[in-house]
């Protein structure tokens, strides 16, 4: 007899990968899923693929949105997932994006294992939203 409110926190790592130091849009986002009742780790700046993917394993998260603004989402966000892949974390984590991602990178990102792409003015309840409905239940 399991209502909504039994079930057990959201954990979200909100991480920002390679070079980029613009963290204002994780900082924002970090607290919305807060606000909203997730659990949420934030990685800090300039982490590299794999501190991002031993980051999620270790965590054990549900979800892990990746802010990257810099350009470099076509070559660091597949080497997360083909590291998530590698410990079979990727089945079970929900994987976003958010950032300036053009429309001609996306498709590969989607088929790469990316579940969604927010860009510059998705609404944080659309995000939120979003995660309620697509996280992994465990």
């Amino acid at each position: 007899m399991s209502t909504e409110h039994e079930q057990r926190t959201i954990r979200c790592l909100v991480a920002k990968v390679g070079l980029d130091g613009h963290d204002r849009g994780a900082h924002v986002i970090a607290r919305a899923f807060r606000d909203a009742g997730f659990e949420v780790i934030y990685s800090g700046l300039h982490k590299s693929p794999d501190d991002i993917v031993q980051a999620a394993v270790q965590e054990d998260v549900d979800v892990l949105g990746i802010s990257i603004l810099s350009g470099a989402h076509d070559t660091l966000v597949p080497r997360v997932l083909e590291g998530l892949g590698e410990y079979d974390a990727l089945d079970d984590t929900l994987v976003l994006v958010g950032g300036i991602i053009p429309e001609d990178d996306r498709e590969e990102l989607y088929e790469a294992g990316v579940a969604e792409i927010f860009g510059p003015g998705a609404s944080m309840e659309e995000t939120i939203e979003f995660v309620r409905e697509n996280a992994p239940k465990r």
